[in-house]
């Protein structure tokens, strides 16, 4: 199982909780620094040394495929890919490459990673992959006009436009795997007292960080989809689904536009320099219809 955004919060929970299952975790971290101290804080909970660390920064493009080229000459299968790395900036950044931070980190680099993984998590079928959300797509829009939103910034317009474009993803990608064992859902974490959650730039911060454990989920209760969809034999062959609190739930409206998903995908594409292969085009199966999603959120 490889976890991103493992050296701390939701992401550090749910390699425990996989570890403490047994399972074989890969920890993928940004910093080394806080990696090898992730990484020995959940060997030693777990009682499990079948847990690894691999470094890799998701707003670099460049690291991304490294890390991929890595991964699969390293690991013979992969049957879980839990893409929970995020990242929440009040003041407008830039990757490396040059993408507003949010959708850079958020989507386009979970969006290579996924892909280029997608040939060794078809060969370990049946697998899944778990793309981590936000409630705050609800409010997303996607900016196709200004994807880097050079005008008009704030923080949770750029929060929200990538947390929506998880989703669209995820749904996207579902349908272009059926028929190949490989499973993918996203999720609602909830409001978790995490660092993601506090900017220390503000004069707020230290403030939110003595109340957050009062206010906010804890990192082990924020990461329990995570873990539900990673391991529980309830989700085995479920695809395509929006979850929260362990449950099947609507997501937004528009998150079932499957135009703007399919204009989404394409351009990310461009983007990250991605092409279709073959054989991806050949496993694009027949969508959903909306009502037939809803239905089956509500079950």
């Amino acid at each position: 199982m490889l976890v991103t955004g493992a050296n701390s919060g939701i992401g550090k929970a749910a390699a425990l909780a996989l570890a403490k299952e047994g399972a074989k975790v890969v920890m993928l971290c940004r910093d080394p620094g806080r990696g090898e101290k992730a990484l020995a804080e959940v060997r030693a909970q777990s009682a499990n040394e079948s847990v690894e660390l691999e470094i890799c920064d998701l707003a670099s493009l460049e690291s991304v495929e490294r890390f991929c080229g890595r991964f699969v000459e390293t690991y013979p299968r992969l049957d879980v890919l839990l893409n929970n790395a995020g990242v929440l900036c009040a003041r407008r950044k830039e990757t490396k490459d040059g993408f507003e931070l949010h959708f850079g980190v958020n989507h386009l680099g979970a969006f290579l990673l996924t892909n280029r993984l997608l040939p060794l998590l078809k060969k370990s079928a049946p697998s899944r992959i778990v793309v981590v959300s936000s409630s705050a797509h609800r409010s997303g829009r996607i900016c196709f006009d200004d994807i880097n939103l050079t005008r008009g910034y704030n923080v949770w317009r750029g929060y929200s436009q990538s947390k929506l474009a998880n989703v669209l993803f995820t749904y996207e990608l579902a349908r272009r795997l059926r028929g190949t064992g490989v499973t993918a859902n996203c999720l609602d974490p909830g409001i978790v007292g995490t660092d993601i959650m506090i900017n220390r730039a503000t004069g707020f911060g230290k403030l939110l960080s003595r109340i957050q454990k009062l206010l906010f989920m804890s990192p082990e209760e924020g990461a329990r989809t995570s873990v539900y969809l990673a391991s529980s034999p309830e989700a085995e062959g479920v695809t395509g689904c929006f979850f929260a609190r362990e449950r099947r739930v609507p997501s937004c409206p528009r998150s079932y536009d499957e135009n703007a998903a399919l204009r989404l995908w394409e351009l990310s594409e461009r983007l990250t320099g991605l092409r279709p292969s073959e054989e991806a085009s050949e496993i694009e199966g027949p969508s959903f219809e909306p009502e037939a999603r809803e239905a089956s959120a509500r079950t």
